[in-house]
């Protein structure tokens, strides 16, 4: 999944466990979920944050 399609589901996540009707154990799961999809965004991102700090004095990318 790409970091938008994360972010999306992170705030599907976040509106479930801020519903008034669900149950513990579903708020449980729910949460457990999010923290996964968290870790994943957070993967994501410093993997592009190692990628610009590679990037060379001419403005390319080196490889990882």
């Amino acid at each position: 999944m790409t970091i938008e399609e994360n972010f999306a589901k992170l705030e599907e996540t976040i509106e479930k466990l801020e519903s008034e009707d669900v149950s513990l154990e579903d708020a449980f799961a729910a949460y457990a979920e999010g923290m996964k999809i968290l870790k994943d965004c957070n993967d994501q991102i410093d993997k592009v944050e190692k990628q610009v700090l590679k990037l060379t004095a001419e403005g390319k990318l080196e490889n990882l």
